[in-house]
C-alpha cells in the first residue's frame, strides 16, 4: 500500500541545485599557533600563565586552482582565522584580566569537483565562470568548508627570539602565546546542475494552527523529570541499572525513566 499523498500523480520536474561532486572530512591538530594580540600588544611580563577562555573561527579564506595533468581535480587553499579571549593571571588564585587577541591556520586538500566548459549568465547580473588569455573558458566548482568551533588542547606563554634594537641598547626579550587548537572541518566541491526529480502536488497542511496560552507552570507540569541528568554515569544503561537498584531499594521517591 502505498501511503504517500497523491502518489498516483507523481510527475518528473527539472530542478537546479549544487551537485557535491567530492567532500572530504578532517580532524586537525593545529600546534604552535601564535596569537597575536589586539593593537599588536605584547604580553606584559606580569603575567605568569594563561588560559583559554573561548576560542571561535570568525572568518574562512579559500581558493580554489585546478592540478595540472590531473583533470577534473582541485587544490582547495583553507586559510582560518580564529578569535581568542585569554585569562592572564598575575598570580594564582587572583582575578585574572580578559586579553583578546587573533590566530591564523592554513591548510590544502585536494577533492575532485569535474569539469565544466561553459558560461552561465542570470539576470541578476551573476554569471559563471570566465575566459582566460588564451581564450579557454575556466569555470571552476565552489568550495564550501562547514566547521564547529575549534577545542584549546593547550595554551602555554613562549619565549620568542629577542629584538635588538638599532641603537645597540639591549636586547628586548618578547613573549607570546602559543596555542594547540583541535579543529573539525567537512571541504565539499559544488558545482550548479539541473537534475530531474520527483514531485508531488501541494497539500494544505491539516494541522491547526494553535498558540499556546497555558501558564509556564502548567508548561513546566508537563516535562519529565530528568532523572539522567542527577546519575552521573558513564551510559544509559548504568543509568538504568542505578535507578533499577532504588527502586529494589525501596526509595520512595523512584520514578521510572522516560522512554
Amino acid at each position: 500500500m502505498n501511503e504517500l499523498p497523491n502518489a498516483e500523480r507523481i510527475s518528473a520536474v527539472p530542478v537546479r541545485l549544487d551537485r557535491v561532486f567530492d567532500s572530504c572530512s578532517d580532524k586537525d591538530c593545529i600546534t604552535n599557533l601564535q596569537v597575536m594580540l589586539e593593537n599588536g600588544a605584547e604580553l606584559p611580563p606580569q603575567y605568569t600563565s594563561v588560559k583559554t577562555r573561548c576560542v571561535s573561527i570568525d572568518d574562512i579564506c579559500m581558493s580554489v586552482e585546478p592540478i595540472p595533468f590531473n583533470r577534473g581535480y582541485y587544490t582547495v587553499d583553507i586559510t582560518y582565522t580564529f578569535g581568542v579571549e585569554l585569562l592572564c593571571y598575575a598570580r594564582n588564585c587572583e582575578a585574572p584580566a580578559v586579553l583578546r587577541g587573533m590566530a591564523s591556520a592554513s591548510k590544502s586538500v585536494i577533492l575532485y569537483g569535474s569539469e565544466s566548459s561553459t558560461k552561465t549568465f542570470f539576470s541578476t547580473g551573476a554569471r559563471i565562470g570566465d575566459t582566460d588569455r588564451c581564450c579557454d573558458t575556466v569555470n571552476l566548482p565552489t568550495a564550501c568548508c562547514q566547521c564547529v568551533d575549534p577545542i584549546a588542547l593547550e595554551t602555554r606563554i613562549s619565549v620568542l627570539p629577542p629584538v635588538i634594537p638599532p641603537d645597540g641598547a639591549p636586547p628586548v626579550p618578547r613573549r607570546a602565546v602559543v596555542l594547540t587548537l583541535g579543529v573539525f572541518s567537512v571541504v565539499e566541491l559544488t558545482r550548479p546542475v539541473t537534475m530531474s526529480a520527483a514531485a508531488y502536488p501541494y497539500q494544505v497542511p491539516t494541522k491547526t494552527c494553535s498558540g499556546d496560552t497555558d501558564s509556564p507552570c502548567e508548561v513546566f507540569s508537563r516535562l519529565n523529570f530528568p532523572t539522567e541528568e542527577f546519575v552521573p554515569t558513564a551510559d544509559g544503561f548504568a543509568a538504568q541499572q542505578s535507578a533499577e537498584a532504588l527502586r529494589y531499594e525501596g526509595f520512595t521517591g523512584y520514578q521510572p525513566p522516560a522512554q
